[in-house]
């Protein structure tokens, strides 16, 4: 291998390069790439995790919200000319703006080889419960029609599930190169270890870990634990996570108030250590309306925990129905109640699926694994 070969990975928030890329630098710092982290909203000291992963943190500006052309085209203009000054070998670009743009950017700044990762499709190929308002309708013909200017551009594009794949590419008619299926993109198992549900005799806990979007089903965990604690009172639900004010699913800040002065959760807020809370969980609920293969179901697996998740893409990659969890009809709170009351009232489910988890994580979400797989795709 030629030495000092360079990597660009443009992302948007930093927080996302230390919580879902760093395994990733890691790997290619084992292999000797110059490794360059291009971040559009940060904070100082994430910026010096970043250095101390071994990478080297850019900053350019992008919004992760809503779409200016002239703004764009400028932010892409100005973005190319950063990645010719450090001309890479190669440019890895995730999230649906960065995938664009930085696309577009590499190919204006002659990088031989520009590879993107969706991971997930986003708010605007999520179904909702009362349709597409107008807006949405509007952004999202923006975005395919932006997603057939660039990703044809791609050497490669991967998807995290095979559902996205079918419902960008087939869909919309999209032509690229070449589409790769990735899987989840990992997790740390050392980080993640099993500990099984010890005390199943006390009142049974569920969690919701996640943005709070309405995409994310926050709504539909907060219906069904009305319903639940009707019949159980005793019973916990914490959500952990914090409005995302840029993206268009957000919580109202009114509407988190009214949840929190309901008591109906517990809600501690966004917070650090989200493993030990996993580890203090029973049960981990994620009603999303799409995913592209969420971390936070991963992370719960591979500690140990059953799963109630809905039917959905990315969602019902992490479920084998009553194997390890449950796979509920989406925007239904009340199936989601009956599924968390089936485990109140059958608590030694809670330890035979939580153990189902466990090694399904082991076979599927093992970061180093899914690295591997990750740099053949990247032909590194």
């Amino acid at each position: 291998m030629k030495q000092n070969k360079k990597i660009v990975l443009i992302g948007t928030a930093a927080s996302s390069v230390l919580g879902f890329r760093a395994n990733l630098i890691k790997a290619l710092l084992a292999q000797e790439y110059s490794v360059y982290a291009f971040v559009s909203e940060y904070t100082q000291a994430e910026l010096d995790k970043i250095e101390f992963l071994g990478a080297i943190p850019v900053i350019y500006q992008l919004k992760r919200g809503g779409l200016n052309p002239l703004v764009d085209i400028k932010v892409t203009y100005e973005l190319s000319k950063k990645i010719k000054q450090i001309a890479p070998d190669l440019v890895f670009s995730y999230f649906s703006k960065p995938v664009i743009f930085g696309t577009i950017a590499a190919r204006i700044a002659k990088v031989p080889k520009v590879i993107g990762m969706l991971e997930g499709l986003g708010y605007a190929f999520t179904d909702q419960p009362e349709g597409f308002s107008k807006k949405t309708y509007l952004i999202k013909s923006i975005q395919i029609l932006l997603y057939k200017l660039a990703l044809p551009q791609l050497n490669k594009l991967i998807f995290l599930n095979s559902d996205d794949s079918k419902d960008l590419l087939d869909k919309y008619n999209i032509k690229v190169k070449q589409a790769e299926i990735l899987g989840g993109i990992g997790l740390d198992l050392a980080d993640y270890a099993y500990q099984p549900v010890i005390n199943i005799e006390r009142p049974i806990k569920f969690i919701f870990v996640g943005r709070l979007l309405k995409e994310k089903g926050i709504h539909d965990f907060i219906a069904a634990a009305q319903i639940v604690k009707e019949k159980y009172p005793q019973t916990q639900f914490t959500v952990l996570g914090a409005i995302d004010a840029s993206n268009l699913g957000a919580l109202k800040q009114l509407e988190l108030d009214k949840l929190v002065a309901s008591r109906i959760v517990n809600y501690p807020g966004k917070v650090d250590n989200v493993h030990d809370w996993l580890v203090d969980s029973d049960v981990f609920v994620l009603p999303s309306y799409r995913e592209g293969l969420p971390l936070s179901t991963q992370e719960a697996m591979a500690i140990g925990r059953a799963v109630i998740t809905t039917d959905v893409p990315g969602c019902r990659d992490t479920v084998i129905d009553a194997v390890n969890g449950f796979l509920v009809e989406k925007w239904n709170p009340k199936a989601l109640a009956e599924k968390m009351i089936y485990f109140i009232e059958n608590p030694e489910q809670i330890v035979t699926m939580g153990y189902e988890s466990y090694k399904m994580a082991q076979e599927k979400f093992d970061a180093n694994e899914v690295n591997k797989h990750l740099l053949a795709i990247l032909d590194l």
